[in-house]
């Protein structure tokens, strides 16, 4: 779904959300996307996976953000979405290198590109108990990157900064929204149906390795 009006959408949003893995990133931007009549929601990550089977194993790397070539894909299809999307673009990916964010948001920016980022914090205890409920432990890979994210994160470079600990994912996403300057639509789905939608998330995106 795009607006039929432009002038009444106004310029294209980028709304990025960032956080360690954990966070909620993918709850809220599934029910942001859910909510903001026009939203489009996209995911970085995909180019990741992408790149990793299409390099030879002689110069693979352990993390695809380390591929000069994911940020400038990344730059590239967002910009190209800013400028030819009518809507909010939802972008959740976790990025704590201000190097790489630079290298996409911090170049977006540059070129007059409205980006909005804010990142969910959580504090480690909270963010290993979110990831057992997706079957990841504490020696799961995401799990070790807590402290990396949570540190990383304290950067200026991240701001705004949420904390979740104690919220809701409504209450996180109004922040968000309140934070974006947009307007979500009332959430009329019964308790239920909550439920099914966050399940339903939840399972497409847990890792089964």
């Amino acid at each position: 779904m795009t607006y039929s009006n432009r002038e009444q959408a106004g310029p294209a949003k980028l709304i990025w959300i960032n956080g360690a893995f954990g966070a909620g990133k993918t709850q809220a931007s599934h029910e942001m996307h859910r909510r903001l009549p026009g939203s489009y929601l996209y995911d970085p990550e995909n180019m990741g996976y992408f790149l990793r089977k299409q390099m030879p194993a002689s110069i693979a790397r352990g993390d695809f953000q380390d591929y000069p070539a994911w940020r400038e894909c990344n730059y590239a299809v967002l910009k190209m979405l800013h400028e030819e999307y009518e809507g909010p673009v939802i972008i959740p990916m976790t990025v704590v290198d201000t190097c790489y964010f630079e290298d996409i948001v911090g170049r977006l920016r540059s070129e007059g590109i409205e980006v909005i980022h804010v990142a969910l914090c959580a504090s480690k205890e909270v963010l290993l108990e979110r990831l057992g409920k997706r079957r990841e432990g504490p020696n799961s890979w995401a799990a070790q990157q807590i402290g990396r994210c949570i540190q990383g994160l304290q950067h200026e470079s991240f701001r705004h900064q949420i904390d979740t600990d104690f919220m809701s994912i409504e209450e996180v996403v109004e922040e968000i929204a309140h934070i974006a300057g947009v307007q979500l639509l009332p959430d009329r789905r019964s308790k239920l149906q909550k439920w099914k939608d966050r399940w339903s998330t939840q399972l497409r995106h847990m890792r089964w390795f």
